[in-house]
């Protein structure tokens, strides 16, 4: 154990020696100069910038990779789609809503007070629905009974009907003669009744002969119903319709909405009883 704690000692006794020799023998190589010492500190610098920097931008994706990538995801997705097609189609339905809000109250005069309105039921009735409709109009047919039902059943109800006709030239013929008949103080539902019960196309030799059945002179409308008075009253409900847009019949209009297609009894008593209840056709406490 004493043998190799001395060999240790006189080995490292050694080492220092010759540390020692080799220091006053050899002389130290010169530092760098200022120039080196520059350019040592540029190269770590770049170097340490180039670790750091992000990755170079890939170049522009080629139009049939990005075509291949959405449809990748959308599969991956399917139901991404349907939720956008939902958001959409809400999203549409509220701009219409309010642009009809908007166009309502602008044309609340047009719709309710022109003169040539055909008032059913009780003309100072607390709700009014209006219909618009062409006599050609096979869903106009088809909601008759329920609008007649509605009259007869609610004594609060003011039906207004408005000439719409945009089927044919026989429509706009009995259309003339309608604006004629409702200015006689006839029963005008009677005359509205027997054109939807007509068997085939509703056209002017229609109306006239519907209207002689009510005791009014077929040459007396016959001469009048080309008149300027006439044609002003269609046009008023022309415009009516594009500020509204609506493009086809029958549309209905009750309070705050406008209601396109054939809506039946039941729906169109709903949105009555919620403007009686709360003065819009949809209820905050409606299913």
């Amino acid at each position: 154990m004493t043998n190799l704690t001395n060999i240790a000692t006189t080995a490292a006794v050694a080492a220092v020696c010759a540390g020692l020799v080799a220091g006053v023998l050899v002389r130290p190589a010169p530092g760098p100069t200022q120039a080196e010492i520059a350019a040592m500190i540029d190269t770590a610098v770049t170097e340490r910038l180039a670790e750091t920097a992000p990755a170079p931008a890939a170049g522009p994706m080629d139009t049939a990779d990005l075509n291949t990538a959405i449809e990748t995801f959308l599969l991956d997705n399917p139901r991404l789609l349907e939720s956008m097609s939902v958001a959409l189609e809400t999203e549409m339905r509220a701009e219409e809503q309010e642009r009809a809000r908007i166009a309502l109250t602008t044309l609340e005069d047009d719709i309710y007070n022109d003169p040539a309105n055909i008032v059913l039921g009780n003309p100072e009735g607390d709700v009014t629905l209006v219909e618009m409709f062409d006599y050609n109009c096979g869903y106009c047919r088809q909601v008759l009974p329920d609008v007649m039902a509605l009259v007869e059943e609610d004594p609060g109800l003011r039906v207004i009907l408005k000439e719409f006709p945009i089927l044919s030239q026989g429509s706009v013929d009995a259309a003339r003669v309608g604006v004629l008949v409702n200015k006689q103080g006839v029963d005008y539902a009677r005359f509205h009744t027997a054109l939807f019960s007509a068997r085939g196309a509703v056209t002017g030799e229609t109306a006239l002969a519907a209207a002689e059945t009510l005791g009014l002179s077929r040459v007396m409308i016959e001469l009048d119903m080309n008149t300027d008075d006439v044609t002003a009253a269609l046009q008023r409900n022309y415009t009516l319709a594009q500020g509204l847009g609506i493009s086809g019949t029958p549309a209905f209009i009750i309070g705050n909405e406008v209601i396109p297609g054939a809506v039946g009894k039941d729906e169109l008593a709903r949105r009555i009883a919620n403007m009686r209840e709360c003065g819009a056709t949809q209820c905050p406490t409606d299913g």
